[in-house]
């Protein structure tokens, strides 16, 4: 039987498949495509902190090393923090991908827990407003999930040193409405093109 993935490379950088868990159940979800991302990120189970550091003999062969799977990585707090931190000592640059929805999750403001741990935070905005992200996303929270996106950011901005704001490109999306929300936030801007063949 074949080992699950838990680690895998993109580019110039390696990402750390941690979870299947996921808030939100995205219509454009990479999981939902044929294609994937050339890699079965299926979990059996979910990897230990020391299983997350086996994969990562030597984090400086990389130029980032990022929490990405086929789930919500922030889901695992406390592993992500653990797996940081030490990643960090032997010299890792850390992204987190995330829905942005883990304060909502927690119930607190988890972003001090992240700071002096991540480098650059990329959370997935996805819409320009509450109804077309619920329409899009379909979060477990409902309406309330999209305004918790919002109010992470706002968390992250100041305490994370990068803090990107990215939308897929679908129908219903206000590219430049999501711009400016992002600009209004602090934030970068990223625009991900959409390029899989939904199952």
């Amino acid at each position: 039987m074949a080992e699950q993935i838990v680690a895998y490379t993109l580019g110039k950088n390696l990402y750390l498949n941690i979870t299947n868990r996921c808030t939100n159940n995205c219509l454009f979800c990479i999981r939902h495509t044929v294609e994937g991302v050339g890699y079965d990120l299926w979990l059996k189970h979910e990897p230990s902190l020391e299983e997350v550091l086996a994969a990562v003999p030597d984090p400086t062969r990389y130029q980032e090393i990022v929490f990405c799977g086929y789930g919500e990585p922030l889901m695992r707090l406390e592993l992500v923090r653990k797996a940081a931190e030490q990643l960090k000592q032997m010299g890792a640059r850390i992204r987190i991908n995330t829905n942005g929805q883990a304060n909502l999750i927690y119930g607190r403001n988890v972003v001090p827990e992240l700071k002096d741990l991540v480098d650059t935070v990329c959370i997935s905005l996805n819409a320009q407003s509450v109804a077309r992200y619920v329409e899009i996303c379909r979060p477990i929270y409902g309406e309330k999930a999209y305004q918790a996106v919002l109010d992470f950011a706002c968390c992250c901005v100041g305490k994370i040193p990068r803090v990107v704001l990215s939308v897929v490109q679908w129908p219903g999306v206000d590219v430049e409405r999501c711009r400016e929300i992002a600009r209004k936030l602090g934030g970068e801007f990223r625009l991900r093109r959409f390029t899989g063949t939904l199952n």
